[in-house]
């Protein structure tokens, strides 16, 4: 390739802004040896091999490959392999949501089906073809095929319930997973069928009316439709599905400018809707908006590692502890948007976000073999039960053990699928000036065609993330010249680049391509060496807490696990899993260096097929530690929040043992420090209340009545505990002491969320006490209070009893709840 040609690719130079080929600086080096060093990609004109944007659509910086062109191998293939026969592969099995026959996605005139089965698809779709495994492409297949037979005369397609159920419109948020299954399986296939399909199906949403755009989940979702309606129109170029592509941005929720909606997975697929649309928009603005979300919503919630943000449901203000949890559903979202913002926008940093959730997380969130899995996954967990949490976690399901899940998880299981075979696909993508680009490492063999069309295999050979380096063997059938893109991740510092045992003279920058242009020949190799040094990082908006990386794993405290099937079946199981070693930890760091305070251990060999689990983790590190005593597990057996770092500690130095994070499913990760100057805390015990809290209903959190905290509002929905969903009707609550005790006043904080739920003050109440077997009112001297915002207090002549219970009758047509309740003799 001609050095005119290789620079037709407008690269952003390190340092600098991006800058049109004249504008490029050449350096010596490149001039040499065709390398350089760029910090983003980008490309003004559409080019490559592979299928591109058409105008008016800006080009992409990276293309995917088709797939099935990138076969995994190593540990990355044994997740897979896990993912077939598991939930995933499967699921029909345990699922009675995949149901074949008289499913609506089949049958055009069934009620039964909405996001499940197109959840499921989309990952079971890839897997197959990902892995070569016939069983799973006949099954993924014999569903498409039929939802294609369904398909309406007006292009509707999927359940009959779902066509008028938003208020008489279409509900179109589930149709949207399964759009990617039929992109791949056209692809894959060439089923002629599938553009006819997609092209009537989005000729009928672009009739739709435009408060259609803006309901339930799909008014946040509609990036994942644009995804798919770019992808027909870069191979019909129907003028309609911009129009559509128009509609959509005008009319659903407005990511560009508004709030974050902070539903997790809601945010985890939406953020990225403004720079998806700006690949028509044509506008620096809509990538920015994307950036500014990220950044806003992490700034706040994901203050910890792992590279996911703390939103067991919703992310709750003052509630970003790294015990609350990431879903299983927004960690597959999360990698999903960051590989189509990295395609689109050439930034490496996307890909970086990736891997480590890819690493840390994603295993985390289901059993080693893949056959249960949480619903949530928390940073800091040290107990994981099938029990109630109230307010610890948003919902008020059990959502902790690992299980199938069906109806307990429901989304979780059915979409986690994806997560795996979409990370193998973008292992390597295509550029536009006819090269390749390593984006993400793992053992793996991709033939692509470069250059002047000629088709090369690259096998890459390592063991990343567990080892170091990354040895490319290139086989081709004469030689050719093309760009070879490396990405240098962002927590590498001192990577090096070898071609055929000779250094390349180009730096190689953290955050960064490194770019080797030359004529390749068979035989060639190239080796990358990505040192992994210990980083400590201190979250000062989390308490000072600090974690602990090396390369892209971050490491958690080795607990010992104690795993209790306590239902399900052999094939099926479902588990709680309890400690059976201490984990009130704080580490003790050298303060000049805390990266010194830690030895790496490797424990050689080859690593193993599945390194997820502790016996096979193929790295430790050693660390100084001292034991918090204080630092309990809460009344719901949740480890409880973090307090501010540095912690006063007499207990001895011990030697504790961290492993890679997503090898622990029970884990510390956001640490607590030692210290003993001035600065130092010593760590408050939990006050547990001396009587034990009951309701007639309960939803929300129980202890929040009795929490030590004062409500901002009647509206604070923070802490909270609510009859929801009991409306208009006769509700109690109740503390029990253990010994009889005094009491002359009671102090009640009304929830009440008007404007945003359907909890209001209560219509009228009173307080009773329990005299032997028998329930009396109190003889107030004073009136029951309804005020918001703050407390009502009664008084009334003294009492001597076990317990006491607030009675109310709640407004008609209208639930409530209780912020605190105090009591004073």
């Amino acid at each position: 390739m001609k050095r005119r040609d290789f620079l037709k690719t407008s690269l952003a130079v390190a340092g600098g802004a991006a800058l049109g080929a004249a504008g490029l600086p050449r350096s010596s080096e490149a001039a040499d040896n065709e390398a350089q060093t760029v910090r983003s990609v980008s490309t003004e004109v559409a080019g490559g091999l592979y299928t591109t944007n058409r105008a008016p659509l800006a080009p992409s910086s990276f293309l995917k490959l088709p797939v099935g062109s990138i076969k995994p191998n190593g540990w990355l293939r044994h997740q897979l392999d896990l993912q077939l026969d598991g939930v995933c592969g499967r699921y029909p099995e345990v699922s009675d949501y995949l149901k074949y026959d008289g499913n609506g996605w089949i049958d055009p005139t069934a009620d039964s089906g909405w996001e499940e089965v197109t959840y499921w698809l989309r990952g079971l779709t890839d897997l197959g073809y990902v892995t070569g495994d016939k069983k799973t492409i006949a099954l993924a297949e014999k569903w498409l095929k039929g939802m294609i037979a369904s398909q309406q005369p007006d292009g509707w397609f999927g359940p009959k319930s779902a066509r008028a159920s938003l208020d008489g419109d279409p509900d179109f948020w589930p149709h949207m997973p399964v759009l990617y299954a039929m992109r791949t399986y056209q692809e894959v296939t060439g089923d002629p069928k599938v553009i006819p399909f997609l092209t009537k199906f989005f000729a009928f949403q672009n009739v739709q009316r435009a408060s259609t755009f803006n309901k339930s989940w799909a008014a946040v979702r509609w990036g994942d439709n644009i995804d798919s309606v770019y992808w027909l129109y870069n191979r019909t170029g129907d003028a309609f599905l911009l129009d559509l592509v128009n509609k959509i941005q005008k009319n659903s929720y407005d990511w560009t400018n508004g709030p974050p909606n902070l539903h997790n997975v809601n945010f985890a697929q939406g953020f990225r809707e403004p720079a998806q649309y700006g690949v028509l928009g044509n506008d620096p603005k809509f990538l920015a908006a994307t950036e500014r979300l990220y950044h806003d919503v992490m700034t706040e919630f994901g203050q910890m590692a792992g590279g996911g943000f703390a939103a067991d449901e919703n992310a709750r203000h003052g509630f970003r502890d790294p015990r609350q949890g990431f879903e299983t559903c927004g960690i597959a979202e999360y990698m999903l948007s960051f590989q189509i913002i990295t395609r689109q926008s050439g930034l490496p940093v996307w890909m970086d976000r990736c891997e480590e959730l890819a690493f840390n997380m994603l295993p985390a969130s289901y059993d080693p073999e893949q056959k249960s899995m949480h619903y949530i996954t928390s940073m800091n967990s040290v107990q994981i039960d099938n029990a109630d949490k109230g307010n610890d976690f948003q919902n008020d399901f059990k959502m902790q053990a690992f299980m199938p899940g069906v109806h307990n998880y429901r989304c979780c299981p059915h979409n986690y699928g994806m997560a795996w075979p979409y990370y193998a696909e973008n292992l390597w993508h295509a550029t536009a000036d006819k090269g390749l680009a390593a984006n993400l490492y793992a053992a793996s063999e991709v033939t692509a065609k470069v250059g002047n069309g000629t088709a090369v295999t690259i096998a890459q050979a390592t063991e990343y993330p567990f080892g170091d380096t990354v040895a490319l063997a290139i086989t081709s059938p004469k030689p050719v010249a093309f760009p070879l893109y490396l990405r240098i991740p962002r927590w590498c510092d001192q990577a090096t680049v070898r071609v055929n045992g000779k250094p390349v003279a180009a730096q190689a920058a953290a955050g960064s391509y490194l770019i080797i242009n030359r004529t390749w020949k068979s035989g060639d190799k190239v080796a990358l060496h990505l040192p992994m040094a210990v980083r400590v990082r201190k979250w000062t908006t989390n308490q000072n807490a600090v974690s602990v990386d090396r390369g892209p794993l971050t490491y958690s405290l080795s607990i010992g696990e104690r795993w209790d099937r306590y239902a399900g079946t052999d094939q099926w199981p479902e588990y709680s899993v309890y400690p059976m070693s201490a984990w009130n930890y704080g580490l003790v760091l050298d303060e000049a260096n805390p990266a010194h305070s830690f030895d790496v251990v490797q424990k050689g060999g080859v690593v193993a097929a599945n390194p997820f689990t502790h016996a096979t983790a193929p790295i430790e590190l050693r660390a100084k530690a001292r034991k918090i005593p204080n630092w309990q597990m809460d009344s719901k057996n949740v480890i409880a929040v973090l307090q501010a770092s540095p912690i006063r500690s007499a207990e001895e130095v011990e030697t504790v043992t961290l492993i890679p994070m997503g090898a622990a499913r029970l884990r510390l990760t956001s640490f607590p420090t030692i210290g003993s100057g001035a600065d130092a805390h010593d760590w408050v015990p939990i006050v547990k209340p001396a009587y034990i809290t009951s309701a007639s209903h309960v939803n929300d959190d129980l202890d929040a009545m009795s929490d030590l905290s004062d409500p901002s509002a009647s509206s604070d929905g923070g802490l909270r505990f609510t009859w929801w969903d009991h409306r208009g009707t006769a509700e109690w609550s109740e503390y029990d002491y253990k010994t009889p005790k005094q009491f002359s006043s009671a102090s009640v904080y009304w929830f009440d969320d008007t404007g945003v739920g359907q909890c209001r003050l209560p219509k009228s109440w009173r307080l009773t006490y329990k005299d032997g077997d028998t329930w009396k009112p109190v003889v107030a001297t004073g009136s029951y209070g309804v005020a918001p915002n703050a407390y009502n207090k009664v008084t009334f002549a003294p009492v001597t009893t076990t317990a006491l219970r607030v009675e109310v009758q709640l407004q008609a047509g209208f639930s409530g709840g209780i912020l605190r309740w105090r009591n004073a003799s």
